[in-house]
This record gives structure tokens, C-alpha cells and sequence, in this order.
């Protein structure tokens, strides 16, 4: 059956794209285009020709270790450092000699920097009085974002006599009442303690999508980054080494430093025997056998590669499974119990020392394990992956 009606294609396209991500469309245009931005202190590079697209709405993180670069990174963004060489664009617009007064982005310190003898109110407006808005707008919009951070009935008090999570959404009210098109934050969970961090975490999450206001976030935390974010770029030396979605970047790490960077993995080095397209063997003398990998890589014949494997899509058991390949056996050496997950170290007779981690899905274990018991090791063919840098 067909149809008289004119085929609206860019609505078509429109609607077949809508639950796909930006980053992930061909066809859209980045909201923050950052292009091949190098920053040097003397002889010291401390963002190293970077290049990086980030769209509208996203929540994105950069995370890195201290001195990775990705501070440096966010202070350029915000126009407190000038690049060495490249540029970067905004909605369209090239930052290039933009004060960052100027620039339709805002930035909350880690530090929160709120004036200690100002109101919560207050602290709040301060950038709209500055700018010269109404004492009704000021008024209107304050109210509007402190109810936003559950703090509607805290407007008259001084930071002194708040929470530090509390103290944490006074700076966020103030740094969104001015309604950027960006904002950028550096650590804003850090310090808070580990609870209150993991609370903040979701309040942030909705907030930022209640409003619309595309985020970028600094922060040295694996499990924030994984926590918060649309996309992370894990920065490594002033460069950008891998930019994906949490789940990519945890289970398909495309570098060691990836791997063990992001949570707990096991790397087994070994020689590359046989490769095709669709599975790989290695031979490992660490893991005392041959390790079957579902998928080729683009190796020389022979190379020397790392087979990384996390803790928790190994099993354990003391007698040896129905499975050739991808078994090992070894001794527990260590055991702890943290609640919803056991730790087991498992020491091969090759000297390596292998985690595993087992979740505790009822109050009583199943098969029980303890110190110097011999176990073997085992997991699937698509549990690892083969690195080669």
C-alpha cells in the first residue's frame, strides 16, 4: 500500500535518530569543538595537541590522573589560559582572545569559593546583580535554583552553618543561575565523603539533565567518571588516550594504561600463536597455558601481547571444569569479605598473583574457599581482551 503524502525525510531522519547519541550521528554538529589545542609552560607540554568533539547536552568527563593535563584542559575551556597553538569553538563561536567574562560559560571550583559573609541567597545572585539584572529576575531566578538543589528553605543562611554537600549545591545554584551554555567542573564531588559523594553524584545527574546544560567534569575518580558521564576522555601525559562511553571504556580498554587505569583488571603478557579474524590464541607463561580470545587483532605474527581480564568474569572452583582452554590453577593466598563482593589473590605457579571477585548473592556461600586451598580459574572466551599497546 503507498501513500500520497509527501515523505518529510528530514523529519524521518530526525525521528530514526532520536534515540541515538549525538557523538554516534554522522551528521551532527558539536557543541564544543576542541581543535588540536596544545598548552606548554616553557618546555613543558602540558596538553598535547588534543582534538575533541563534545555535544550538546552531554555530560562528559575528562579523567586523569594528577598532572595528566585534563585541569590545564578545562582552565583553557574557560578561557583562564590561553593555548599555545589550536582553537577552541563554542556553539559555533571561536574562543580565540574571548575574555572569560565574556564567554557563555561558567565554573565551579572544587574548592566551591563562596563568600563566607554572604547569605546563601546571596552567594547565589551574585553574579546576576553584577551583571545588572533586576531585583525581580534576581529574585525570581535565585529562588528558582535553589529549589532546583533542595535548598529553598536554607536562602538565608551562611555558608558556615551548611553541610559540605550542602555548600556543594549553593556553588552549583550559583554557577547555573546564570544559565551558561556550558559549564565546566573541576572535582565538584571531591571533597565530600564517600556516602555524600555517591548521593551528589545522581542529584547532579538530574539536575544536569533537568537542565539541558551540556557539562564537562574533571575528576581523578574512576567510579565517578563512570557514575556521571555520557562519554569519558581518559587523559594520560596531556593527551587524550581513549574517549568513549563508560561501558567501552571499561570493557574494551584499547591500551594497558586504559585497563588498569579504569578499576581492577589481571594482564597476562604472552605470545600471539595463532590469529584470525574472528578468535586469537596466545601462548602465556604467566597463565601457565594457552588463552582462547573471541576476537582477531592486528598483530605481527608471534607479538607479544596482554591478555586483560577482570576479576569478576573469573570463576573459581575446587574441581577442574569441562574446558581445555582459558583454566588455570593456583592457591588462594588471600580472602576478603567486603560485604557484597569476596576477594580472592590467587598466586600460579608461575609467581603471577591473579584477583578474583565473586558477588555475594545470599547470606550464606555456596561452595566455600579459604587460605592455601587449590582452586582453578576459569572464564569465558569473551571475557578478555587482547591488548596490544
Amino acid at each position: 500500500m503507498t501513500s500520497s503524502q509527501p515523505i518529510d525525510t528530514q523529519n524521518a531522519t530526525a525521528t530514526a535518530n532520536s534515540n541515538v547519541p549525538l557523538w554516534k550521528q554522522q551528521d551532527a554538529e558539536p557543541f564544543l569543538k576542541i581543535e588540536n589545542i596544545t598548552k606548554k609552560f616553557g618546555e613543558f607540554t602540558a596538553v598535547d595537541n588534543i582534538s575533541l568533539d563534545i555535544y550538546k547536552n552531554e555530560l562528559f568527563c575528562l579523567l586523569g590522573g594528577s598532572g595528566s593535563g585534563k585541569s590545564t584542559l578545562l582552565r583553557m575551556l574557560a578561557g583562564f589560559e590561553s593555548p599555545t597553538s589550536g582553537r577552541i569553538l563554542i556553539d559555533g563561536v571561536d574562543m580565540a582572545g574571548v575574555q572569560p567574562w565574556k564567554r557563555p560559560v561558567n565554573m565551579m571550583f572544587q574548592s566551591y569559593a563562596l563568600f563566607p559573609h554572604l547569605s546563601v541567597a546571596d552567594n547565589v545572585a551574585f553574579g546576576l546583580k553584577r551583571e545588572g539584572a533586576s531585583k525581580h529576575e534576581v529574585k525570581k531566578r535565585v529562588a528558582e535554583m535553589l529549589d532546583m538543589v533542595q535548598l529553598g528553605h536554607l536562602g538565608k543562611r551562611k555558608p558556615h552553618q551548611l553541610s559540605g554537600g550542602q555548600r556543594q549545591r549553593v556553588a552549583l545554584a550559583r554557577s547555573l543561575v546564570k544559565r551558561p551554555k556550558l559549564l565546566l567542573l573541576d572535582e565538584p564531588l571531591g571533597a565530600l565523603d564517600k556516602k555524600l559523594r555517591e548521593e551528589t553524584q545522581f542529584e547532579l545527574i538530574n539536575i544536569q539533565e533537568e537542565l539541558g546544560v551540556t557539562f564537562v567534569v574533571v575528576t581523578h575518580d574512576q567510579e565517578e567518571a563512570m557514575t556521571l558521564s555520557t562519554r569519558i576522555g581518559v587523559m594520560n601525559h596531556g593527551v587524550i588516550v581513549q574517549t568513549d562511553e563508560p561501558h567501552d571504556v571499561y570493557e574494551y580498554p584499547n591500551s594497558r594504561f586504559v585497563a588498569e587505569f579504569i578499576g581492577s583488571v589481571n594482564l597476562f603478557e604472552g605470545k600471539v600463536v595463532e590469529d584470525q579474524p574472528a578468535h586469537v590464541r596466545i601462548d602465556s607463561a604467566e597463565a601457565g597455558g594457552t588463552l582462547f580470545v573471541n576476537h582477531g587483532i592486528s598483530c605481527a605474527p608471534e607479538q607479544i601481547v596482554h591478555v586483560a581480564l577482570r576479576p569478576e568474569k573469573i570463576k573459581i572452583s575446587h574441581n577442574r571444569p569441562d574446558q581445555t582452554e582459558n583454566c588455570i590453577q593456583g592457591v588462594i593466598e588471600e580472602i576478603a569479605y567486603m560485604g557484597s563482593l569476596s576477594v580472592f589473590k590467587v598466586r600460579l605457579p608461575s609467581g603471577k598473583e591473579v584477583r578474583v571477585t565473586q558477588p555475594n548473592f545470599t547470606r550464606h556461600m555456596g561452595e566455600r574457599f579459604t587460605w592455601e586451598d587449590k582452586v582453578f580459574l576459569s572464564w569465558d572466551e569473551d571475557s578478555s581482551v587482547v591488548l596490544t599497546s
